[in-house]
């Protein structure tokens, strides 16, 4: 068991204030660390925030140099710069993403890569989680962009019919994943796949959502995915439509579906169902869940 404060770097993002909320709840003092102050202040959480950039390494050494425990919400391609800047017996809790493991890198995915092997060669305690798709947090754009573009299309282009698998974890999961790594007591760089109890087909993921916003069943059209990837390229440009871009589409044709057991053994979380999920998600989104 750990105890004193949590440095949290991207503390002003939608993870970083759902783990700073969590913390201030139970009681640990926050330190925040974020890049700009007014947003900060937005969240209303209160605490007065230090002030750096992942890509100043003098500044980020001042506001870590006390740092004991550091939860990191910023993108994994950071890390080399974080362990650069952090006291030598600090440990580390890293959002990492399961982006590490598609069949077409991109730079979030080969960011993370990085990422993840700058912590195990490091040797520092601690954890990198990475995450499948994230919904639930306020703000987020997975789950309410979708449901935006439900409201809007008649027929649902999908990509191989949706046939390919998805495993979408609640923000609400992920913050007490996070939670239990801080108080966790690692012994050396460890990594560990956080997702949803089961995974579903895309197909399935797009249902539940028009179900939970209180939509019509959608119709599916399969569509081969060269052709929808260009479809995709004109949502940039046609107004009212949510941007949904090709290598978005391009990564609905792979399966992603992993193994919970080492998350729920090492960590002790048991993730939600998709259905009360996303009955949560609508819930905190109410009364103008959909945009117009």
């Amino acid at each position: 068991m750990q105890s004193g404060s949590v440095h949290v770097v991207g503390a002003s993002g939608r993870s970083g204030v759902a783990v700073c909320r969590a913390l201030q709840a139970a009681g640990t003092p926050v330190i925040p660390v974020v890049r700009n102050r007014a947003r900060w202040t937005a969240t209303g959480l209160g605490g007065e925030p230090r002030i750096a950039d992942l890509t100043a390494p003098a500044a980020l050494r001042l506001v870590l140099g006390d740092a004991s425990r550091i939860v990191c919400c910023a993108h994994a391609r950071h890390t080399a710069a974080l362990l650069a800047a952090s006291p030598p017996a600090a440990r580390y809790v890293l959002l990492g993403s399961t982006r590490k493991f598609t069949r077409w890198p991109d730079a979030h995915g080969l960011g993370v890569q990085a990422g993840e092997a700058a912590f195990t060669a490091s040797g520092q305690a601690g954890v990198m989680l990475h995450p499948t798709m994230i919904y639930g947090a306020q703000g987020e754009n997975n789950v309410q962009r979708l449901a935006a573009l439900l409201r809007r299309l008649p027929v649902v282009p999908l990509p191989g019919g949706g046939r390919a698998l998805v495993q979408p974890i609640h923000q609400d999961d992920l913050t007490l994943l996070v939670m239990r790594a801080v108080e966790r007591d690692w012994r050396g760089p460890e990594t560990l796949v956080v997702a949803g109890p089961a995974p579903v087909s895309y197909a399935a993921f797009v249902r539940a959502v028009a179900s939970a916003a209180g939509l019509p069943p959608p119709r599916f059209l399969a569509v081969p995915g060269g052709l929808l990837r260009l479809a995709a390229a004109a949502t940039a440009i046609v107004p009212g439509v949510p941007t949904v871009r090709p290598a978005e589409v391009r990564r609905l044709l792979e399966d992603k579906s992993f193994d919970i057991g080492p998350m729920v053994a090492t960590l002790g979380v048991h993730p939600v169902g998709l259905e009360e999920g996303l009955a949560r998600t609508f819930r905190r989104a109410a009364p103008s869940c959909i945009p117009a």
